[in-house]
C-alpha cells in the first residue's frame, strides 16, 4: 500500500480504531486519536527507521484499509484491546512478554472488585492481590486486556470510575466509609447503602463497557432510569441520568495526558458532575512575619498528588501595624499574592480547575485581582477560600459570588477541598520549620 493509496479514503479527525487489511484478512489494528493523522503517519518519512521491519512488511501486504470511529480515545483504547484480542492480527504480536503488561480484572465475589494486574500475576496460581483486605487468594470472573501501556489503562480505569464508582479495597459492610465512598467512588459497599443485586448491575455495565458495547449500556441505563421514575424514586433516577450523560460526554484529557500528549485544561467543571478535576490548594507560614514559606499541594483523581507539590521562600512582604505598642510585619495578602505569581510564571505546570486558599474574602479578592495582571483565565477555574475556627479547624467555605458554580463544587468537593487545604498547612509549616532549624 502507497501512499496515494490514502486518497480513496475520506478518514474522519475523530478517535477511533483502524484496520490493515489484504482482502478480508485483518492483519493489524490500532487505535487513534485522530483516524486521519494516525493513518497518514505510516506513509510520512522513512518508515523502516520510524516503526521496524515489520511494520514495513505489512504495509507491502496490505491493499485495504478500514476503521470505526469512537466518541472518545477512551472507548477507541477499550475497544483495540477488544478486538486484538478477538482476531488476533498477525501484525499486532507483541515485542515482548505479555506477563509484562496489564490487565483489568473482575473479581469472582459477592461484591466484585475492579483491579489492575501484571501478566504475570494474572498466570500465577497463588496470586494474592496487593488491594486486598485479606490477601487471599483471588478468584477471577472477567478479564480485559492484554494493555501495553499502564499509564493508559489505569486513566481509563480513573475515567471509568468517576462514571460507575466501584469497589477496589474496603471491606463489604464494615460500617465504616472507606475514603473512595467519601469522594464519590465507591458505591457504598463498605456501608451496606447497596445490595447486592444493584451492585452487579453497576459491574455488569462496566464489563459491556470495556467490551465496547457503549450503547448497550446506555440502553440498560434508560430502561432503569424509566423504573426508576415511574416508582417516583427519582434521586436515584437523577443519578442514573448523570451517568448517562457523562457517558455521552466522555472527556478524554487525563487519558491523551497519558499517551504524552498535553491535553486542554478541563477549566468548565459544568460538563459532567463528574468530570475529573485538578485542585490546588496553597497556605503560608511565619514567625511574625520571619522565616516565611508558601506551599502548594495538589489533589487530583481521587487523591491527594505529592509528586506535584511545591514549596516557596518567600521574600516576607510586611506592612506596618500597631499591636500592643509594638510594630510587627505580617501581609498575608501580598504574600499569598507572591506565591500565585511565582506558581502561574509556570505554564507548563497543569492548569488547577479549582483553586483553594486559606482564608475568606480578602483572600479570594487576592485571586480576583491577580487575574487582571496575568495571561491565565480566571473564569477557568473555581476559586474557594476556606475560613477557620478559632482551633484552625475549617469552619466555613466560601466561593467567589460571581461564580455561579461555586456553591455545587462545594457541595460535591468539599471532602477534597478541605483535604488538600490542610495538606497545603502542613506542607508550608514543614518547611518554615525547616528553615528556622537552619538558624538555630
Amino acid at each position: 500500500m502507497l501512499s496515494q493509496d490514502l486518497k480513496c479514503h475520506n478518514l474522519p479527525d475523530s478517535p477511533g480504531v483502524y484496520f490493515f487489511k489484504r482482502g478480508r484478512d485483518i492483519l493489524y489494528i490500532g487505535k487513534a486519536t485522530s483516524l486521519k493523522d494516525r493513518v497518514k503517519s505510516y506513509f510520512v518519512g522513512d518508515l523502516g527507521e520510524t516503526r521496524g521491519p515489520k511494520i514495513t512488511q505489512m504495509l507491502a501486504l496490505a491493499n485495504k484499509i478500514e476503521w470505526q470511529e469512537t466518541d472518545s480515545v477512551l472507548e477507541a483504547l477499550l475497544l483495540e484491546t477488544e478486538l486484538i484480542k478477538k482476531h488476533q492480527p498477525p501484525y499486532n504480536t507483541r515485542e515482548k512478554d505479555d506477563k509484562s503488561y496489564w490487565y483489568v480484572i473482575i473479581t469472582d465475589e459477592d461484591f466484585p472488585r475492579i483491579l489492575p494486574i501484571r501478566g504475570r500475576e494474572l498466570e500465577s496460581k497463588n496470586y494474592r492481590s496487593s488491594t486486598s483486605i485479606d490477601h487471599t487468594k483471588l478468584g477471577i470472573k472477567d478479564q480485559f486486556g492484554p494493555f501495553p501501556y499502564g499509564a493508559e489503562m489505569k486513566e481509563a480505569l480513573k475515567i471509568i470510575r468517576k462514571i460507575f464508582p466501584y469497589r477496589d479495597k474496603c471491606l463489604p459492610n464494615s460500617g465504616k466509609p472507606c475514603f473512595n465512598k467519601q469522594i464519590g467512588l465507591c458505591p457504598g459497599v463498605c456501608t451496606g447503602e447497596i445490595s447486592k443485586t444493584d451492585y452487579r448491575k453497576i459491574v455488569r455495565n462496566i464489563k459491556l463497557f470495556f467490551e465496547g458495547k457503549k450503547k448497550e449500556v446506555i440502553k440498560n441505563l434508560e430502561r432503569g432510569m424509566k423504573v426508576l421514575a415511574k416508582k417516583k424514586e427519582f434521586e436515584k433516577a437523577g443519578k442514573i441520568r448523570d451517568q448517562i450523560f457523562a457517558l455521552n460526554h466522555i472527556r478524554d484529557v487525563s487519558l491523551l495526558k497519558a499517551k504524552g500528549a498535553r491535553g486542554e485544561t478541563l477549566g468548565s467543571l459544568k460538563d459532567s458532575p463528574r468530570a475529573q478535576i485538578r485542585i490546588e490548594a496553597y497556605d503560608i507560614a511565619h514567625l511574625s512575619g520571619k522565616n516565611t514559606t508558601g506551599a502548594m499541594t495538589v489533589w487530583q483523581d481521587g487523591e491527594m498528588q505529592r509528586s506535584e507539590y511545591k514549596k516557596f521562600k518567600l521574600r516576607g512582604r510586611t506592612q506596618t501595624k500597631r499591636r500592643n505598642n509594638a510594630e510587627v510585619g505580617i501581609n498575608d495578602p501580598e504574600n499569598l499574592r507572591e506565591i500565585l505569581e511565582r506558581r502561574f510564571n509556570h505554564p507548563e505546570w497543569p492548569m488547577p480547575d479549582i483553586i483553594v486558599v486559606d482564608g475568606n474574602q480578602i483572600q479570594l479578592n487576592v485571586v480576583q485581582n491577580l487575574s487582571k495582571d496575568y495571561p491565565w483565565d480566571l473564569g477557568a477555574c473555581v476559586v474557594i477560600g476556606v475560613a477557620k475556627d478559632d482551633k484552625h479547624k475549617a469552619s466555613r467555605l466560601i466561593g467567589l459570588p460571581r461564580q455561579l458554580e461555586s456553591s455545587a463544587i462545594i457541595r460535591d468537593y468539599r471532602q477534597a477541598i478541605i483535604e488538600a487545604n490542610a495538606e497545603a498547612h502542613r506542607f508550608a509549616l514543614s518547611y518554615h520549620r525547616k528553615l528556622r532549624g537552619r538558624l538555630v
